[in-house]
């Protein structure tokens, strides 16, 4: 028994001993690692009364460029956008075209026009409502299934639903219409009991 507790004893002294050898280590590497992690800094050293030296670092930061879309035929009524978003770790660009119904509109009217076609050419126009409330305000309405002048006018007014939504006779039809229904006698039966 007394040969087990000596070499016990010594067991137990060779074990604290790598332990504290262990803990030293542990605590070397975390030192080691927290001057690592500390940011370093220049220090500018004068070597004499008129020489002295710096460290000029250039970080420009990432851009993200847009691409350019070109669109150089003129008859086309095509738009281009584009737009790009930097961060300082992930960029984002891109570009898109866009249809103008409006510039179609009227390249198609005054290639129609241009054929000889006047009335059709108008025609097209008028599905603009700006254009139809311009020539019904100025009373010369728009051509109805090839109608023109009085005539047109006698059935723009017959079907208002037939011009373009948010035109002048559209909204007045619309406001016929409510004042009609709230102007009508409501139907009571005569059966039923207050």
């Amino acid at each position: 028994m007394v040969a087990n507790s000596a070499m016990g004893d010594g067991d137990s002294q060779e074990m604290v001993s790598e332990e504290l050898t262990m803990r030293r280590w542990v605590w070397l590497v975390a030192f080691a690692l927290v001057l690592s992690a500390s940011p370093a800094k220049a220090v500018d050293t004068v070597t004499s009364a008129t020489v002295s030296s710096s460290t000029v670092v250039d970080k420009t930061p990432p851009t993200a460029s847009s691409p350019s879309i070109v669109i150089n035929n003129s008859d086309i009524c095509q738009v281009g956008t584009s737009a790009a978003v930097q961060t300082g770790l992930f960029g984002l660009s891109g570009g898109v075209t866009s249809r103008d119904e409006n510039c179609e509109r009227i390249k198609l009217a005054r290639s129609v026009y241009g054929m000889g076609l006047k009335v059709a050419g108008i025609s097209i126009l008028c599905q603009e409502v700006r254009v139809f409330d311009g020539l019904w305000m100025a009373g010369t309405p728009c051509p109805y299934m090839g109608k023109i002048g009085d005539a047109a006018k006698t059935e723009w007014l017959k079907n208002p639903d037939r011009s373009p939504e948010g035109s002048i006779i559209r909204k007045d039809a619309a406001k016929a219409e409510v004042e009609v229904e709230s102007d009508a006698p409501t139907e009571t039966d005569p059966n039923e009991e207050y």
